[in-house]
This record gives structure tokens, sequence and C-alpha cells, in this order.
């Protein structure tokens, strides 16, 4: 370690940048794709495509926010330029819930993916310099973890709220609920955007700022293309590529489930809460642990990709063999314990990305994060798009806010096999190319 840690205070006020990271990635995880298929009326494919689609501008835009935010940070000593355009997110986020009245089917996912894309754009602009952070401290291997520990506990606060917030705030069902609950998380999302602006600035006084160097020959292709070449940076991110699609899967397919299989959308809310409590105060349990001689940020995240596949593999014959409050507190122990698998799947996972960048010895650490970023988005929309698209499959029928069709026994099997089986195979994937990770052995 070249610099003394980090005070609490500071550590604090970065990491309330994570409480709005968590509302947006929340609130449009868990209800968009119901939004569009039992609101608006949108098919199922075409729903999962307008979640997917504006993914494809998130996978060029990132890489270069990142390349960007090296060159600011050569030129200001800082990277804070570009976050402040992200404060802007929360009105994207208001417009892609506010669908106007007389837009339904392909006309209203057009609305939706256009508000998307901007949101997502935004987005970027102040996670991408925001994660790159903790990269450009002069601080070692254990303080790295202790730094993204208070950023996964303000996290999770964020994923807490807008998990439980949203569900309960748009249990109406209506367009004007919607919107309404759009409001009052986008400005709950600014507002931590803002603190965090003073987090960032404290907490490099005080750890100190390493200003990426100058390099010849530098262009984002460039930096994409040392990113991507790195043999312990390439397993890391593709087994967060297979994880991030596995839990918005997961976030994706709950209302359904609650709506189509428990009989009952206010468990929703529920299950969301007892699947993120654990997870926020799991965070130091799991970086006590991974100090303890013989683990290590490798094994802890091993570990928690094992057990999150595993609770996935248990919901379906908690959901589908058993019946009334046995099934509901059976299904409610395993998320419980999925939740704490994903405090060590968020901790563990990010905490190496700034290991992997040391690792190298390179300066671009925004380029390292700008592909983070990128596989980050891309599995945000793959897992949802996944859903929609075994949805569809099964004979999934869409319908307008208020109204629930009945469905045929081939969907509510292809419903409950989305959220069960298939999370736990593309988690099983995810596992295995982190193996191949050799981040701590080098350290």
């Amino acid at each position: 370690m070249t610099a003394a840690g980090a005070g609490r205070k500071a550590l604090t006020l970065y990491a309330a940048g994570s409480v709005g990271m968590g509302v947006w990635v929340t609130a449009p995880g868990l209800l968009l794709l119901y939004f569009l298929t039992d609101v608006l009326g949108v098919p199922a494919l075409l729903a999962g495509l307008t979640l997917l689609l504006p993914k494809a501008v998130d996978v060029v835009a990132h890489p270069l926010l990142g390349s960007r935010s090296d060159r600011q940070a050569r030129r200001d000593g800082h990277r804070r330029r570009m976050m402040r355009t992200g404060l802007l997110l929360g009105l994207a986020m208001t417009a892609m819930f506010s669908v106007p009245p007389g837009l339904h089917g392909w006309a209203a996912a057009l609305w939706v993916g256009g508000w998307f894309t901007a949101g997502n754009l935004l987005f970027a602009a102040f996670q991408v310099p925001y994660l790159t952070t903790p990269s450009d401290l002069a601080v070692g291997y254990h303080e790295r973890t202790r730094v993204f520990m208070f950023r996964t506990a303000l996290l999770t606060v964020g994923l807490l709220a807008a998990g439980v917030a949203a569900p309960a705030l748009s249990s109406g069902g209506t367009r004007a609920d919607y919107a309404r609950m759009a409001v009052l998380l986008a400005a709950a999302t600014a507002a931590s955007g803002a603190v965090a602006l003073l987090g960032v600035r404290r907490l490099t006084a005080e750890c100190g700022f390493k200003a990426p160097a100058e390099r010849a020959g530098h262009s984002t292709r460039a930096d994409l293309r040392t990113a991507l070449r790195d043999p312990d940076f390439r397993p890391l991110v593709l087994s967060y590529l297979f994880t991030g699609t596995t839990t918005h899967l997961f976030l994706a397919a709950l209302p359904y489930v609650t709506e189509y299989v428990f009989h009952d959308g206010r468990l929703t809310a529920l299950f969301m809460g007892l699947f993120l409590a654990p997870a926020m105060l799991s965070g130091p349990a799991w970086t006590a642990w991974s100090r303890r001689e013989g683990n290590g940020k490798q094994r802890g995240l091993l570990t928690s990709q094992a057990a999150f596949a595993t609770g996935s593999v248990l919901l379906l014959p908690t959901a589908a063999l058993l019946d009334g409050a046995a099934r509901t507190a059976a299904t409610a122990t395993v998320v419980m314990a999925m939740g704490v698998a994903f405090a060590g799947l968020q901790l563990f996972a990010f905490s190496m990305l700034p290991d992997a960048v040391a690792a190298a010895g390179t300066a671009e650490a925004g380029a390292y994060t700008g592909v983070w970023t990128a596989t980050e988005a891309t599995g945000t929309a793959i897992g949802p798009y996944l859903y929609s698209a075994v949805l569809a499959l099964g004979g999934f029928a869409s319908s307008t806010g208020g109204t629930h069709p009945a469905q045929s026994d081939t969907a509510l099997t292809a419903l409950l096999t989305g959220f069960t089986l298939l999370p736990a195979a593309l988690m099983a994937l995810a596992l295995g190319l982190q193996r191949r990770c050799a981040l701590d052995a080098r350290r």
C-alpha cells in the first residue's frame, strides 16, 4: 500500500453514488419487461428486443467513454467532469416510464426503447469514471476490497430501496402509477449522484490520485485491445458477463413468478427485500472472510457463483411442488441465501477490476472500466431478453394494465423454468470462466 487508507466519511460519501446506480439497475431491471408486456401490451419477444437493442449502443459507448475519461483525468487531474453529465439520468428514467396514453404495442416499445437508450448513455457517463476511481487511488490489494465493501453496501441500499419501493409504488398497475414511481426514484438518483461527486473529491484527496500517464500511439482502439488481450482480465470480464446476465434475468423474471405462479404480485416487493437485505449485511463478513489466509477474492467469487447457481436450482421444487404458506416460506429461505451469494458476486468481481489494472501495470484504467461496464450493460439486457424469449417460446400472452389473461400450461412451465434452471446454467458457465482467472495467484 502506498498511501494511508481512506476514512469512513470519505468512503461513505463516495459509496453514496451507488445508491442511485442501484435504483437505475433495479427499477428497469425488475419492472421494465413486465411494464412492456403487462401494462403496454407489447408482445414478449418485441419487449425483449426493446431492452436488448439499446445495449448495442452501450457496447460502443462505454469503451469510448472510458478512454475519454482517461484523457480528462490527464488534463484535469480528476474524472468528475463526465460524472456531472450523468446527474441528468433521472430525467430519462421519468420519461421512460411516462408513456403517452395513445401509445401501445410497437409504438410504446419505440418510446420506451428510445428513452432507455438515453438513460443508459447518461448512466454510463456517471458509471465509468465513478467505478474507475478505486483504480486511481494509491492503495493496495485489501484496501481496494475495503473501498468496494462500502460501495457494495450502499449499492445494495439502492437496490433494496428500489426493489421494495418500485413494485409497491406501481402496484396499481396503471401508467400513472409507473410514472409517479419513476419521478420519486429519479429524485433519489440525482441526489445520490451529487453526494458522490463530493465523495470522489474527498477520497482522491485522502488516498492520492494516480493520473494516467500519456502513451505514444494512444487511441480508444489500442486501449480496447490492451484490455481484451490481458490474460487475467479477459476471463474475469467474460465471467462477469454471464454473472450479470443471470442476476438480471432473476430480476426480470421475479414479477412474472409472483403474479402467475404465486398469484400475488405483492410478493415481488417481499422477495426483493428478502433477497437484498442479507446482501446489504453480508458485505463486511465476505470482506473479513477474504482476508483470511488461503481465501482471497477469487475463492470468494467462485463460492458465491456456486451458491447462486445452487439456489436457482432449489427454487424449482420449492415453487413447483409446494403450496400455500409452505411454498412462500421455502422460497423466501432460498432467496435469502441467494442474497448472501449476490453480495459476494458484487464485492469480489468489482474489487478484482482494479486488481487487474494494477497487475497489468497499464495507464488506461478508464479503458478497462469502459470494457467492464459495457459488459455489465450487455448482461443487463441479455438476461431479460433471454427470459422474454423463453416466455415467447412458451406462448405467453401479453396484456394491458389491469388485466391478466390465463396462461397456458406451456407458458407457465416456460415461465418457471426460465426463472430456475436457465439462471443455474448461466451461472455455471460464469463459474467455469472464472476458474481461469489467475489474478489472486499473481498478487
